[in-house]
């Protein structure tokens, strides 16, 4: 099979490129018996589910109370069109994070999250080329970018659509790829990621330093067995009795307490304001406050927070001060931080001077939305922070690789999902549990939209039913991404 670039497939239909392979110990891999697999995309097919949220969830100044799930089926044959195999892949479109916007409404912004869908199905259901699925997201992505900046154009949108919405929007389509060459060849996606069923090494992506590596040399081929849970506390979300207001009484809980013992936390995620400093603190201080009564009663002596200002804090200034505060409010609070997330702007070029390095001295400080490549992985680097969240919302793909760049750089690694419910939970958590460092797994959409899990709890009840605080990963072993 002969290797095409990104951008010549733009131009011409040619053949499919790229392979990741690799060493666990370093071994050679047949180059005929790697190019001799593939799958051939031959049909795709999207469509949209919709849910109304349980309770809202606030998060970077916005609240969120309803979700669009985008599916995809892709129907593949292999190299010689006498097998076939049905992949699946969902995502939320979380156009809110991906594409924020004070000009343009959520109608419109989902509206071009799905315009844009509609041209991703068509770049993707165009290239015929046997191949790898990471080939063929790593050649069509910059296709994917470049419809984008047209859809943008056409709707005239007050901004066009940032790279990280495309992301988002082409993760459902890439995951069902992933999915479907696993069941090709029997064996769980993670387990495709070696020589034998790639062609070159990551030095074809990630550069010389990567030379005679793989990425099975950076991914677990098995699932840890189980994993902490990680709950999150929005920014409207109760803590105790008296936030509430009007109790919802259908049987799920509605205060941190509550939410403690019905899952058996010990690992809570807190969404920050990020321009009041005295909320922030009193935020964490009473979350602790009723964490430590709850797992008093519980005899649980150990637990965690992650903190998340989804980029609100004005400079890291402000990040500062809100740790030397805290850590005089509540010493054992701050103790329990594990890591923070994402505290500045997004857009790391035009926020250069902002960096991290005295932050992140005291705690992991990670990228987040920051996060769309290597090159604003290694810019992120350069500017002190020392972790980042991989999601699979940005594509299986990318996140494997970026997982392979952040482990050589020995940064500090956390999964973050986007809400995800059903298949895309799954997809999240077996990301989180194959990747080596990983902690910890969030899955918010049994708080938000437990509808969209139902039928789902049944099928995997260790990962949708939830008592001892952490997942039963150890069930992510089907063939492909192991949702259908």
């Amino acid at each position: 099979m002969s290797s095409i670039t990104r951008r010549s497939f733009l131009g011409s239909a040619s053949t499919a490129v790229l392979a990741l392979a690799s060493c666990r110990p370093r071994r050679e891999a047949s180059p005929a018996s790697a190019r001799e697999k593939g799958i051939r995309i031959t049909n795709l097919f999207f469509g949209y589910e919709d849910y109304l949220y349980r309770t809202p969830i606030k998060f970077g100044g916005s609240v969120v109370d309803r979700v669009t799930l985008l599916n995809v089926t892709c129907e593949a044959t292999d190299r010689s069109g006498s097998r076939s195999v049905k992949g699946f892949g969902s995502m939320p479109l979380g156009n809110v994070w991906s594409f924020p916007s004070r000009e343009m409404s959520y109608d419109t912004t989902l509206g071009a999250m799905k315009a844009l869908a509609d041209r991703i199905a068509a770049i993707t259901g165009a290239f015929k080329e046997p191949a790898h699925p990471v080939d063929v997201n790593w050649t069509l992505e910059s296709a994917y970018l470049e419809a984008a900046a047209e859809v943008s154009r056409q709707l005239k949108l007050d901004s066009p659509i940032p790279k990280l919405c495309t992301l988002v929007t082409a993760s459902p389509f890439d995951a069902a790829l992933h999915d479907a060459y696993g069941k090709m060849y029997g064996v769980s996606s993670f387990q495709t990621y070696g020589p034998e069923l790639m062609e070159h090494d990551l030095s074809h992506y990630l550069g010389p330093e990567f030379r005679g590596e793989y990425l099975d040399r950076y991914v677990l081929q098995e699932p840890k067995h189980r994993m902490p849970l990680y709950h999150l506390v929005g920014a409207v979300d109760p803590i105790e009795e008296t936030d509430i207001k009007k109790r919802l009484n259908d049987g799920l809980p509605e205060t941190l307490p509550e939410w403690i013992g019905y899952n058996g936390l010990t690992h809570i995620k807190i969404k920050l304001n990020g321009e009041d400093l005295d909320w922030d603190v009193d935020r964490v201080v009473r979350v602790d406050r009723a964490a430590e009564t709850t797992q008093a009663k519980r005899g649980v002596d150990r637990w965690f927070y992650s903190l998340d200002f989804n980029e609100k804090c004005r400079d890291v200034g402000y990040l500062l001060g809100f740790l030397t505060r805290l850590k005089e409010k509540t010493p054992r609070g701050f103790e329990r931080i594990q890591y923070i997330e994402q505290p500045t702007k997004r857009d790391l070029k035009a926020d250069r001077a902002n960096v991290m390095h005295e932050a992140a001295k005291i705690k992991p400080v990670v990228i987040d939305e920051s996060l769309v490549d290597q090159e604003s992985l290694m810019l992120a680097r350069d500017m002190g922070y020392t972790g980042a969240a991989l999601k699979a919302c940005k594509c299986q793909s990318q996140a494997l690789l970026m997982a392979a760049v952040c482990q050589k750089q020995r940064m500090f690694l956390c999964v973050q999902d986007l809400t995800c419910p059903g298949a895309s939970l799954i997809h999240s958590a077996s990301l989180a549990a194959h990747v080596p460092g990983v902690a910890a797994i969030e899955a918010n959409a049994r708080q938000y939209v437990p509808a969209a899990n139902k039928g789902w709890e049944e099928r995997f009840p260790g990962l949708f039913r939830i008592s001892d605080g952490t997942l039963a990963t150890g069930i992510l072993t089907r063939p492909g991404l192991g949702a259908v």
